[in-house]
């Protein structure tokens, strides 16, 4: 304000005012646009573009204050889900949790990890076992749970399967609409390397597949949801949306996989969604198994049918990665370490 006093310098002076000016412009826009994002999630909260009701946020105000308790620096959250049998002694749960204890610079991921359960039996096994836990109830989530029994371990592409997997879709849509990006694992994943650094930032998707084409920007490949990577933004929800809308024009017993499959490269032209496919060298599995050690962030038991099966082998892939961990730097450095083949699952 003092400078506007001295009038004999007021030429001098206009460039720096209307630069102090044009900068206050521009931040008021930064902010209205910030506003208008988060407005833009809470209108889209649910299946249609709409305000909520306080007392529609309620139920997900548990999972908000678990999402922020978990989430890291750029609000991104590690989301697993589990049922009883798969949170049993000695199952899935415990192998998953042993992995990142095991792993180079994991331990401390489990900070930032979500486990979703999807029945009061598994829900009480992770509140005995870790930090951050949430119980997914039909009647308060949306649709994301399903009204069956999902306790029990569930066979590959029954209807029981086809619930849970859509549902966990609907349930992700609710995460990015809450304002966080997620990365989802499957719970047969061992993780014994940091895997987001292999997520180039400029992905708004970044996903697994079986079988990796080598381009990591080719929708050509086969997506596998287990393990998955999205950044909320406002086209990634809409991505969301389309992706279950698209579920009817599929016959019933279509996966949400195979519906992504198909819609991947129209939904992501259209949407402007930014799509990576990851390297199964480093974020691998059963299916195209990476016998290079020294590159691996994570074990998928893909390709591998009943939950017996893929415990049984993810017990042989953790105790190959402790060998190799507890030999000499030197003789790792020389190679010559691999995985034992998968004796029970399909490959």
């Amino acid at each position: 304000m003092a400078a506007w006093k001295v009038r004999g310098d007021a030429g001098r002076l206009l460039p720096v005012i209307t630069f102090f000016l044009g900068a206050a412009v521009t931040g008021a826009f930064v902010f209205l646009g910030a506003t208008m994002d988060m407005s833009w999630r809470f209108a889209a909260w649910g299946n249609g573009a709409r305000a909520v009701a306080a007392d529609e946020a309620k139920p997900f105000a548990e999972l908000a204050e678990l999402l922020k308790n978990a989430s890291m620096e750029d609000n991104t959250v590690i989301v697993t889900s589990i049922n009883k049998a798969y949170a049993a002694p000695g199952s899935l749960l415990d192998l998953f949790l042993e992995s990142f204890r095991a792993g180079k610079g994991t331990a401390g991921l489990l900070d930032h990890l979500l486990i979703v359960s999807v029945d009061p039996g598994a829900h009480e096994t992770c509140r005995s076992v870790h930090s951050h836990c949430y119980l997914l109830r039909p009647d308060n989530d949306n649709g994301a749970a399903p009204a069956v029994d999902l306790s029990a371990a569930k066979y590959f592409m029954t209807k029981d399967y086809l619930d849970m997997m859509w549902a966990r879709n609907r349930f992700q849509q609710t995460i990015l609409e809450l304002g966080f990006n997620f990365l989802f694992t499957d719970v047969d994943i061992l993780w014994f390397r940091n895997p987001m650094r292999h997520i180039a930032v400029t992905s708004d998707v970044a996903i697994a597949s079986d079988y990796f084409n080598g381009d990591p920007d080719s929708l050509h490949n086969q997506p596998n949801g287990g393990f998955l990577y999205v950044r909320s933004m406002n086209r990634t929800v809409e991505f969301y949306r389309r992706w279950r809308e698209a579920r009817a024009g599929f016959p019933p017993g279509t996966n949400e996989q195979h519906v992504l499959a198909r819609v991947q490269l129209p939904l992501t032209r259209r949407l402007g969604v930014r799509m990576q496919f990851l390297d199964t060298a480093h974020c691998g599995g059963f299916c195209q198994l990476s016998d290079d050690m020294r590159r691996v962030s994570t074990m998928h038991a893909n390709c591998c049918t009943g939950l017996g099966n893929k415990v049984h082998d993810l017990r042989n892939v953790l105790r190959d990665w402790r060998n190799y961990t507890a030999a000499p730097r030197e003789v790792r450095r020389r190679g010559g370490f691999g995985w034992t083949k998968p004796g029970r699952c399909i490959r």
